[in-house]
């Protein structure tokens, strides 16, 4: 691996997860709407939610370009659930009401590794930045959770028209930080969109698998992680 000058990072669930849960944030805004459900009703949902996703990832990608299309799935994904609870004149108005709510900081956390990881790069003097397949709410997320500032720039794919693996979202996150791809790395857990979009352009790719050993047990020509305590050795710096 060449000298690396920049790494940049996946946001949801590499940087953040929802807090308390996906399940419990639909939980709280159904009852506040006057649909009080179980919280085990709305989890043994969230497969076939999640499978509402996969599929409209699967068939098109293209949406996490665009900022309307990027609304239009999350708010499906939790009209579906609605329906699915019986819930159907309101379905649309509570799921657009559960993808508002993910717009705050609060529903979401920042994993117990990262900011002393952030710290560790950061003190080598390395360029940070993130690449993310998110909509225009996400620099005010990580403002509102208190890590903006380690990062030089941040680039969401409904804010710049391009989503990963598209190339050229990360040749455009490596211009803004003034470095080449080829002396940069990214760290991601989806191996399609940031494995991959990563690899295109030369980039070094680190996958993170918070919750699967399994993922990395196929990954075998990956540098894969659990957490971020060896994230060095990952990136080639020790």
């Amino acid at each position: 691996m060449r000298a690396l000058h920049a790494v940049f990072f996946d946001a949801g669930n590499t940087l953040l997860y929802p807090w308390p849960s996906v399940a419990e944030v639909c939980r709280q805004v159904l009852g506040d709407s006057g649909h009080e459900r179980d919280l085990s009703a709305i989890e043994a949902l969230m497969p076939q939610v999640d499978q509402y996703y996969e599929d409209r990832y699967r068939a098109d990608d293209a949406f996490w370009a665009n900022e309307e299309e990027t609304v239009s799935v999350w708010v499906g994904m939790y009209s579906l659930l609605c329906r699915e609870l019986g819930i159907d004149p309101d379905a649309v108005h509570i799921g657009r009401r559960v993808y508002d709510e993910f717009g705050r900081p609060d529903r979401w956390k920042v994993h117990e590794d990262v900011v002393p990881a952030l710290e560790r790069l950061k003190a080598r003097g390395l360029a940070l930045g993130v690449i993310s397949n998110w909509d225009r709410r996400l620099t005010t997320i990580l403002e509102g959770l208190g890590i903006r500032g380690y990062f030089d720039t941040v680039v969401s794919s409904a804010d710049v028209g391009l989503r990963k693996p598209d190339p050229r979202i990360f040749e455009l996150a490596c211009v803004r930080v003034g470095v080449s791809a080829t002396s940069a790395a990214h760290v991601g857990d989806h191996p399609y969109a940031d494995v991959c979009g990563a690899r295109s352009v030369g980039m070094h790719a680190v996958l993170v698998s918070r919750q699967n050993d399994e993922v990395c047990s196929a990954e075998q020509d990956t540098a894969c992680i659990q957490d971020f305590g060896r994230i060095e050795v990952a990136l080639g710096l020790e």
